[in-house]
């Protein structure tokens, strides 16, 4: 059986480096070696269309690891990692939730499970667009059923590297910063670092990369909202790096009393002493962000506050948080909620009542945006 694994990771690992350039993780101790095969640089893919409205960020709550669901414009979506096996189904429902059955790209940071652990099953559940991979591989069983259900439903694999742009639009970019050299000491360093640029906000993904791969980004850092790498560990989130990113808000994804320590605390001392405001999804659950180009919004869905920040003027707090109720089908919003801007005037209305009162009268919270 062990002999059969093996020649299943060598097949595997040929089908996946036969269009890109991989390393070969060590997964018992984090180190890799490099394996020298072909690979197509011009795998990219570019999106030529002209970006308007808003999007949306979904830092779904998915437990110690990571999802983050992104609605683009021109009714275009992103996901980067699905979280462990068993929040598959949170990470499915809640895109479906939202009322899309197509994933235009989908990003796997790194072979570790709690980030493509879910992410099978999402292949399996929507249409798939573009697939972006860094140039690792694994001999895990998580990430051999990923590459089969990859090459099942005859997709492709792009690269994710340095410099390689999925999005190209006048107002709405993307692009990685990360992987930028061939080979790292640790897995997680491969990890696919994402910037999104809408109009003047611009955000930042950093999967679970650590100190050796920010200190190998020369591109630009900059942003409004930083995900924090490496769901906040020490190994993460240098003094140099978490200074030139200059972010306002710090998205930290965790799960609840963790056996890792996660986030560590002098990590969220120097976010904080940064002057960046922090978002956990094991305090605050799923995070919200709803950006124009220009002012951000944040909604925490545990906490239920909000915070509105025009740019570059300073971040007012909202203590007080409105909900917007359909009082055709008696659910409560909040007013960030994807399923606001569907809504009928003539069944809209506004409350600043707590929400335990409004329940009294007979309403109930909205599954996607109030998580119950």
């Amino acid at each position: 059986m062990k002999k059969l694994r093996v020649l299943l990771s060598v097949f595997l690992a040929v089908m996946f480096c036969f269009f890109a350039g991989c390393t070969q993780a060590d997964n018992q101790n984090g180190s890799s070696s490099a394996i020298e095969v072909g690979f197509d640089a011009e795998s990219q893919n570019l999106t030529q269309t002209e970006g308007n409205g808003e999007i949306k960020i979904h830092y779904i709550d998915v437990g110690q690891g990571d999802s983050i669901f992104i609605e683009l414009t021109n009714d275009r979506v992103m996901l980067i990692d699905a979280g462990e096996s068993e929040y598959s189904s949170t990470v499915i429902n809640y895109i479906k939730n939202l009322r899309y059955n197509k994933i235009d790209y989908l990003v796997a940071t790194h072979p570790h499970s709690d980030h493509i652990g879910g992410m099978e099953k999402v292949i399996n559940a929507f249409t798939i667009g573009e697939i972006y991979m860094p140039k690792i591989i694994s001999n895990t069983k998580t990430f051999e059923s990923l590459l089969e259900t990859i090459k099942n439903k005859g997709l492709k694999i792009n690269s994710a590297d340095y410099s390689v742009k999925i999005i190209n639009d006048n107002n709405l970019k993307a692009e990685f910063l990360s992987p930028v050299k061939d080979k790292y000491g640790d897995t997680n360093d491969y990890s696919a670092v994402l910037k999104l640029t809408y109009k003047d906000n611009k955000f930042l993904f950093m999967g679970d990369a650590e100190t050796e791969a920010e200190d190998e980004i020369s591109a630009d850092v900059t942003c409004d909202i930083i995900k924090v790498g490496h769901h906040g560990s020490n190994s993460s989130s240098g003094k140099k790096f978490v200074k030139k990113t200059k972010a306002k808000y710090a998205v930290i994804s965790c799960g609840t009393d963790n056996k890792y320590g996660h986030p560590h605390t002098e990590i969220v001392k120097r976010w904080e002493d940064s002057g960046a405001k922090i978002y956990r999804t094991d305090l605050s659950g799923t995070v919200i962000v709803t950006s124009d180009g220009k002012t951000i919004n944040v909604t925490a869905t545990k906490t239920q506050n909000s915070i509105v920040q025009s740019t570059p003027s300073s971040v007012t707090e909202n203590t007080q948080q409105k909900y917007i109720l359909n009082t055709s089908t008696k659910k409560i919003h909040i007013p960030s909620c994807s399923y606001v801007s569907k809504m009928k005037d003539s069944n809209k209305t506004e409350s600043s009542e707590k929400i335990e009162k409004i329940i009294s009268n007979g309403y109930s919270k909205c599954k996607v945006c109030l998580g119950d």
